[in-house]
C-alpha cells in the first residue's frame, strides 16, 4: 500500500485559504494532508477550501486564539487521535497524533526545537 502525504506549514490557513492557495491540493490529492501554524479554532476552518471531500479532519487548536494549531486531512478513518498535551505542555496546538491499522502518523510542528 503506498500512500500520498503532503505537509505544509501554511502560517494561518485563513488567509492562505482567502487567496485561494490551498487549490493545488486538489490537484495533487493527497491521502493524509497535515498542515502546521493554522492559527485557527475548529469552528474558524473554512469548509470550502478544496473540492475533494476528506473523511475525516481532525484539529488541535492552541489555547490561546490566533496562534500556532495543527489540523490532518484524511481520505482514510484513524482508529484514534490524541492531542499529546503530555508533550506540548504549553497547550499550543502543535501534535496530531492519528493511529491507523498499519501506521502510527505524527503531525507536529514545533518551532526552533522547542
Amino acid at each position: 500500500m503506498s500512500l500520498k502525504i503532503i505537509s505544509w506549514n501554511v502560517n494561518g490557513i485563513r488567509a492562505v485559504a482567502k487567496k485561494e492557495a490551498l487549490k493545488w491540493i486538489d490537484n495533487e490529492v493527497p491521502d493524509i494532508l497535515c498542515l502546521q501554524e493554522t492559527k485557527a479554532q475548529p469552528d474558524q476552518i473554512p469548509t470550502d477550501m478544496f473540492e475533494t471531500e476528506y473523511l475525516n479532519l481532525d484539529v488541535n487548536s492552541a489555547e490561546k486564539k490566533g496562534y500556532s494549531g495543527t489540523a490532518t486531512y484524511s481520505m482514510m478513518q484513524p482508529n484514534s487521535f490524541h492531542m499529546r498535551h503530555e508533550i506540548d505542555t504549553h497547550l499550543q496546538g502543535r501534535i496530531i497524533e492519528q493511529d491507523y491499522d498499519d501506521f502510527v502518523l505524527f503531525n507536529v510542528y514545533f518551532p526552533n526545537g522547542q
